[in-house]
């Protein structure tokens, strides 16, 4: 019900602005003004290109495959959108009750693949066929990496329930103490919270493992340096070439779904998820100030503030690394997945294993 009542809304205001976003801090960064005619400093603008993209005739190509090519852009949202079902929203509102959350995630978010590769072989276009055979060789491929960097978090806190990941980051969790070895080498933050309690902080080892789901997850949304699926220099816009009007706009806002959706599961297994970045400093108690008591009114808002406001960051840094480095060759794009990422990431996790094994 959260994903309806929250995710669905919050997803098409967050599309609206992320778009602007993405137009202002490109243009910064290549010295431009970006949008700026339509409303104050452009803000109108984006709204004013989803207006127009409603009203554009919705063409299907006389030699496409009619219903797989109207289905595709759906099933591609659809699977996006499913994704966020079983997403903590706050300490209390945590989603669907799934006790193998993250198994659901890393299975959900494999899927949209199928409905590229509809997209670009229901197109009858050879620019789209090749860039849906691109997507599916680079988002299998780079699965294997995400996957072990997430299995890193799973083999630490002992769980696959989200909130369960969650709560193991927050200053009332005793047991993580133990957990991650902290209590072994004779310091008790406990009671102290903030920054200090986040996966990447109390297990260094982990930082690294973020490093790796947060290149592949750049591969998993076809974003730059990994937009080769969306080469416009060379295969037009890949898998989506033959599309227009709204199921155009449907296929981007699943591709800005999907950003969210990996930010928001970084953020949930290593920076702290709902949880306050904001210490206990002695008699000074930020963690618990910023926090709010769990079932209040409060506490909703506090936890969700931090949730989202550390995903927009993640957000923010997926777009600045898509207008800062240059497009990778598919060669490039192979080889460091398979002969870089996967090897690091099975080191990874086996020292994560160790790690755990030592500190029973």
């Amino acid at each position: 019900m959260s994903t309806i009542l929250f995710f669905l809304p919050f997803l098409l205001v967050y599309a609206v602005f992320a778009i602007y976003a993405e137009r202002k801090l490109s243009a910064f960064i290549q010295d431009r003004y970006g949008p700026m005619e339509v409303g104050y400093y452009g803000l109108l603008q984006t709204v004013a290109d989803l207006l127009k993209l409603v009203q554009k005739e919705d063409i299907v190509p006389k030699s496409a495959d009619r219903i797989l090519f109207l289905l595709a852009p759906v099933l591609i949202f659809v699977f996006v959108f499913a994704g966020f079902a079983v997403l903590p929203v706050t300490s209390v509102w945590e989603g669907a009750p799934i006790q193998t959350g993250v198994f659901y995630l890393l299975a959900i978010v494999s899927l949209d693949v199928i409905g590229i590769i509809m997209a670009g072989w229901s197109s009858n276009n050879k620019y789209s066929l090749l860039g849906a055979m691109r997507s599916a060789a680079q988002i299998i491929s780079y699965e294997v990496p995400l996957t072990l960097s997430v299995l890193c978090v799973v083999i630490i806190s002992q769980t696959l329930d989200l909130q369960d990941i969650s709560m193991q980051q927050g200053i009332w969790s005793e047991e993580t103490n133990y957990l991650f070895g902290i209590k072994a080498l004779g310091i008790d933050i406990t009671n102290v919270g903030g920054f200090l309690s986040w996966n990447v902080v109390r297990m260094p080892l982990l930082f690294f493992a973020w490093l790796i789901f947060f290149i592949t997850s750049l591969a998993e949304c076809n974003r730059a340096p990994f937009d080769l699926p969306e080469a416009e220099s060379e295969i037009v816009a890949g898998f989506q070439t033959e599309y227009s009007g709204f199921r155009w706009s449907v296929i981007m806002l699943a591709e800005y779904g999907m950003m969210l959706l990996v930010s928001l599961l970084g953020v949930v297994l290593f920076f702290g998820s709902w949880n306050t970045p904001l210490p206990n400093l002695g008699p000074v108690k930020l963690a618990e100030w910023t926090s709010g008591v769990p079932g209040t009114w409060f506490g909703h808002f506090c936890s969700g503030f931090w949730l989202i406001s550390k995903a927009m960051l993640m957000v923010l840094l997926q777009m600045w690394v898509r207008w800062t480095y240059p497009r990778v060759r598919i060669d490039q794009l192979m080889s460091l997945g398979w002969k870089y990422l996967t090897p690091a990431a099975l080191v990874l996790l086996l020292l994560s294993g160790v790690w755990r094994l030592f500190m029973i």
